[in-house]
């Protein structure tokens, strides 16, 4: 099962979050199709995915997306995702 913790963080709090859930496997070939679902659950835009946030995902567990991985204005300050599985 995947199961992804995302959370939206504006001055150090916590704006919005959520829990996203899915059957099978983690797949990193997947891993836009999880984060385009967890943006569109949020209704935030969804950030551009570069090979550093699916490496940290992978090794680290988390993965932070900032105001420069998004190509539309967001009203936050970081989308985190963390792998609730732990």
């Amino acid at each position: 099962m995947v199961r992804i913790w995302a959370k939206t963080i504006k001055d150090g709090r916590i704006t919005a979050q959520t829990v996203y859930e899915r059957e099978g496997q983690t797949d990193y070939s997947l891993f836009f199709d999880y984060v385009r679902e967890i943006c569109e659950k949020l209704d935030i835009p969804t950030p551009v995915i570069i090979k550093t946030h699916l490496f940290n995902y992978a090794k680290y567990n988390t993965v932070k997306f900032t105001e420069a991985d998004f190509v539309e204005k967001i009203n936050f300050d970081k989308l985190v995702l963390e792998n609730a599985l732990l």
